[in-house]
């Protein structure tokens, strides 16, 4: 992986300056200006470069060991929780119509309580 991307990134650099470099520099100066052109043009390809290896390459890798760990981790939890769900599934359904029950008359209570709260804050 650590290869791919540095021979992405030196041909990406490399890659410019052959457009540049259609005849070999004779001098130190022609040399030094074809190697700020290769810089300039790097600077400019860079950013996509990396924006491309990253969609292409990196994110799809990540998107995958995270698919498996989520899968991993559900698998687990599901497998511990069955048992114990049916378990109290009985229970469940047994006592759900008390509590029903008791909850409504809970919120009228407590629904009154809160509205006579405010009218006094008003007040």
């Amino acid at each position: 992986m650590k290869n791919i991307i540095a021979i992405s990134i030196i041909v990406g650099l490399l890659l410019p300056s052959f457009s540049f470099a259609q005849t070999i520099p004779e001098t130190t100066e022609e040399a030094k200006a074809l190697g700020e052109k290769m810089l300039q043009e790097g600077e400019k390809q860079m950013p996509g470069l990396i924006e491309k290896m990253w969609n292409e390459e990196v994110f799809p890798i990540w998107q995958k060991m995270w698919r498996w760990l989520v899968s991993q981790i559900n698998s687990r939890i599901v497998s511990w929780l069955h048992p114990e769900v049916e378990k109290r599934k009985e229970i469940f359904e047994e006592n759900f119509p008390e509590e029903k029950e008791k909850m409504k008359e809970e919120a009228k209570t407590e629904a009154y309580s809160l509205w006579q709260k405010f009218k006094d804050l008003i007040k």
